[in-house]
């Protein structure tokens, strides 16, 4: 099953459920546009280089299209397809006025230098052109990007574009740095929003989390923020792992130690404050809390009945297959669905396209004020949908739910035009 098959397979139970209208159902299994570009860029040695690039459009029935650019070998149309899907309905969960896009350059960051990526990026922003803009679709960071090639974005857009209102032209972007226009508390926005609603189902369950253990399966950007979020109130990191490895002490990692390590060798084997163990270990550690953060697909029916923890919280996009989903819930563990978990970092994007349109900068505050209230509410939304339709721990099923019920009634209150 691919990617996209997923995506539809997961919203398309909760269209069942409420009985979706069925030209509802036929808009949204496809995107509304898929964008394809093909560019050169040059290299370093003198030599050109030719890239492929994508951007999915998927749906804009309660505003602008918002998502992030993927740089990574492995980006294809299938991929984006299905990230610019649960772009969609995690907008519409958290009550965001916004639509659902992704994009991806078929590239690994790491074999290029900054200066090739700088080329890359400016070639990909003026090859999509006015596919993007401030009011019509506002791409962010992902896996393998970050606030500078946001700043690249957004400088290359401003100068092929009206040069007069530059300063509103800013929001064509999110995720960028500080001194460019960014949010304050955008880097740790996803964290952040995965730690709130943590929060919420401990308090639901009466569960101390100051005393948690806690498991981070992807230890960039989202799962180190989440450790020391944790570890801040408390918890207890037991293990972690990235793309090279992974690593364990029963009596607890210091994950700021810990991210200073990789950051300076790449791969947490070594690493003083715990041992090296074999990935799959890592799904076999008894614990409270599961946080994947690193790429789709990674619990699936071949690791989900290793696993021996109280929660799951969805800190990335699909890293649950749906055969995984039916052990976990026979299981009784609950999932914090990605769409809802992570829901933190588009929140926090919306916040600083705000800021922009404004000329405003809030502290920190009150961003993460707001972004507790947005993701509170979607946590509770979700849980009350589903005790009406009595799904238990099919928790994915009750976020959709919700999602589909807003968008379904901005289809029926505007109809299809002409």
């Amino acid at each position: 099953m691919s990617l996209y098959e997923i995506a539809q397979k997961q919203w398309k139970r909760a269209a069942e459920l409420m009985e979706l209208e069925p030209w509802i159902t036929t808009i949204l299994s496809e995107p509304k546009n898929e964008i394809r570009v093909n560019f050169p860029a040059l290299m370093d040695d003198g030599q050109y280089r030719l890239f492929r690039g994508y951007r999915v459009q998927h749906n804009n029935i309660l505003g602008p299209y918002k998502g992030g650019i993927r740089y990574h070998p492995s980006v294809d149309i299938d991929e984006v397809k299905a990230l610019a899907s649960w772009m969609t309905f995690k907008c519409a969960l958290v009550n965001l006025p916004l639509g659902g896009a992704k994009g991806g350059v078929e590239i690994n960051p790491k074999e290029h230098s900054d200066t090739e990526l700088m080329r890359v990026t400016r070639r990909f922003a003026h090859a999509l052109g006015e596919n993007i803009g401030p009011d019509y679709d506002i791409p962010a960071p992902d896996v393998g990007t970050n606030a500078q090639t946001m700043v690249w974005m957004m400088d290359t857009h401003i100068n092929s574009t009206a040069a007069h209102d530059r300063f509103a032209m800013r929001g064509v972007v999110t995720g960028k740095t500080l001194t460019t226009g960014g949010s304050l508390g955008r880097d740790k926005a996803t964290a952040q929003g995965a730690v709130f609603t943590l929060e919420s189902w401990a308090e639901r369950q009466k569960f101390d989390l100051s005393k948690a253990k806690f498991v981070v399966q992807g230890f960039g950007n989202a799962g180190s923020w989440a450790a020391k979020l944790l570890c801040a109130k408390g918890a207890t990191l037991l293990a972690a792992s990235n793309s090279r490895g992974s690593v364990y002490n029963d009596k607890g990692i210091d994950p700021d130690a810990l991210l200073a390590y990789i950051t300076e060798h790449k791969d947490p084997a070594g690493f003083p404050g715990a041992e090296s163990i074999p990935d799959k270990q890592l799904w076999q550690i008894k614990a409270d809390v599961l946080i994947p953060a690193a790429f789709e697909s990674q619990i699936d029916e071949h690791n989900a009945d290793d696993i021996d923890v109280k929660v799951i919280a969805e800190a990335a996009n699909g890293p649950t297959s749906p055969a995984a989903d039916e052990i976990l819930r026979e299981k009784g563990i609950r999932v914090i669905p990605d769409i809802l978990c992570n829901s933190g970092g588009v929140i926090v994007s919306y916040f600083e396209w705000v800021q922009n349109r404004k000329n405003e900068a809030w502290e920190l505050e009150e961003v993460d004020r707001k972004l507790r209230r947005l993701i509170t509410v979607a946590y509770d939304a979700t849980e009350e949908i589903g005790n009406r339709y009595n799904l238990g721990e099919d928790t994915r099923s009750a976020a959709y739910l919700v999602a589909l019920d807003r968008m379904r009634h901005a289809y029926l209150e505007r109809g299809i035009f002409p």
